[in-house]
């Protein structure tokens, strides 16, 4: 394994246990160190390293499934152009799965860097097990304990769910194009990265995985200009007040960067191969047709059965959740809750503590890297938030107040951009489906539910109802602009 960080970097210290909690002399990540929130000042949320390749040896036989599916192109099982060739490589593959010896993890528990490989290499091969299934057997789906208890043990020590996340196709799923460039100058850049374990193996995917990861190194900027605000803050004068007035308006930058990066994606993705080829692949338990059991359960009574499984979504971006509490918009796009959305209460396994589920983004958040939770709980612990200081100065610092509104305005315009985003890659191929002779009685009943605006009530990979929670999420973004004082008389 690659030595990526000095031995006196918080993820080469000795990992505290799950269960136990921090040994004595290992630091507390939640200090406010930006290194001790995994957060990187060149590279943000995504690390400034690949992750690891491949595991050690005694677990190659997890590499080797996974590497299997995608070298032989396991299909979906939900595919109306299956051969019986392509049933029976599916199943001979899953029969492999089921016969795998379910191998310790203890050892991978010292380092980080094996657990978030491990987490990864068994999510894709549960994903690739359920979603090869044929669709006749779709109503439950036995998850053998080959892949339930490691992964769960595995998920447990990192206080991860046990699926495909945010993490696993984006922050922990790239390497880079040109690796020529000497090491101090080696790091992701927009232009520089490419996708690595892809279900489809097609370029459609890969854009669709860099198009997230572009956004997220694109919004680094923003993080630090998050720190000069906060640290003028603190001094609240009104030289204070102009560089946060400077800093506001050098977001809105970054934000419309961001905004350009996340709309790349229709250069590379075809909307109809990503709706019919690739999403199905990373949908979890709460977008599923039929349910998910975990074989196994009942041999190690430190474990729960997870109740909660939502697939990889934008939703689980943290730079995106980060800039939502540093404007103080968190109190209206994260208040939002829909029929669609889980409401139940369970943890996932026995150290694994959910956050309260009262919002969509609220949950979102348990399916983050913990040190990226732990930023974003420091972020909201500031004890001058930005919404409240310019609340407070509108009167006597009004060019303040406007550059609050256009970088709030600036975040409400990304949300748009998401939403267009969705009507190509989802509501269009979705329409498309329902009018098709060939389409499932079924879905076509799933796809009938029509609003008022005409878009379709469907469901996102995260489990929402998807067109009616972006629609909410974005026009309570724009609700929080502030207006403007009244003039006294």
């Amino acid at each position: 394994m690659a030595d990526y960080l000095s031995p006196a970097h918080f993820l080469s210290l000795p990992r505290p246990d799950a269960q136990v909690g921090t040994p004595q002399g290992v630091p507390d990540t939640s200090t406010l160190a930006a290194a001790d929130f995994d957060v990187d000042n060149r590279t943000g949320f995504m690390p400034p390293q690949p992750a690891l390749a491949r595991l050690p040896s005694d677990w190659d036989i997890w590499e080797e499934v996974m590497e299997e599916a995608i070298t032989k192109k396991i299909k979906l099982g939900s595919r109306e152009d299956l051969t019986e060739e392509d049933k029976e490589a599916s199943e001979r593959w899953r029969e492999r799965v089921r016969q795998m010896p379910v191998l310790p993890t203890e050892d991978l528990n010292r380092s980080e860097f094996l657990l978030r490989r491990a987490h990864h290499v068994l999510a894709h091969v549960m994903h690739f097990y359920v979603n090869s299934q044929p669709a006749a057997s779709a109503s439950q789906i036995i998850i053998p304990r080959s892949i339930t208890l490691p992964h769960l043990r595995i998920s447990a020590q990192l206080q991860l769910p046990p699926v495909v996340t945010y993490s696993d196709d984006v922050l922990y799923n790239w390497d880079y194009k040109d690796s020529s460039l000497p090491d101090p100058y080696r790091i992701p850049t927009t232009e520089n990265i490419k996708a690595v374990t892809l279900f489809t193996g097609t370029r459609d995917e890969e854009e669709f995985y860099l198009s997230s990861a572009r956004v997220e190194l694109r919004g680094v900027e923003a993080l630090e200009l998050m720190r000069l605000t906060m640290d003028e803050a603190f001094v609240g004068d009104a030289i204070a007040f102009r560089r946060i007035t400077s800093h506001l308006h050098d977001m809105v930058d970054v934000i419309k960067g961001m905004t350009q990066q996340l709309v790349r994606v229709r250069e590379g993705c075809d909307p109809s191969t990503f709706y019919n080829e690739i999403r199905p692949w990373f949908k979890g338990a709460d977008s599923a047709q039929g349910s998910w059991v975990f074989e196994g359960l009942d041999e190690d009574s430190t474990l729960l059965e997870p109740k909660e499984l939502s697939g990889t979504s934008a939703g689980q971006s943290s730079i995106i959740h980060a800039l939502d509490i540093f404007f103080g918009v968190d109190q209206y796009s994260h208040s939002l809750t829909l029929s669609g959305s889980s409401t139940d209460q369970g943890a996932s396994n026995a150290s694994y503590n959910q956050p309260d589920k009262k919002s969509f983004l609220s949950r979102m958040q348990a399916y983050m890297p913990r040190y990226h939770r732990a930023f974003l709980n420091h972020l909201s612990a500031n004890p001058r938030p930005l919404r409240t200081l310019v609340a407070a100065h509108a009167h006597d610092a009004p060019e303040l107040l406007d550059a609050y509104n256009v970088a709030v305005t600036a975040l409400k315009e990304f949300r748009d951009a998401h939403m267009r985003i969705v009507a190509i890659y989802i509501i269009g191929p979705s329409r498309k489906a329902a009018s098709s002779a060939q389409e499932k009685q079924d879905e076509k009943k799933r796809l009938a539910d029509v609003d008022v605006d005409g878009k379709e009530s469907l469901k996102g990979t995260g489990g929402t109802d998807l067109v009616k929670f972006l629609k909410g999420v974005r026009d309570r973004t724009a609700s929080a602009v502030m207006s403007q004082p009244a003039q006294a008389a």
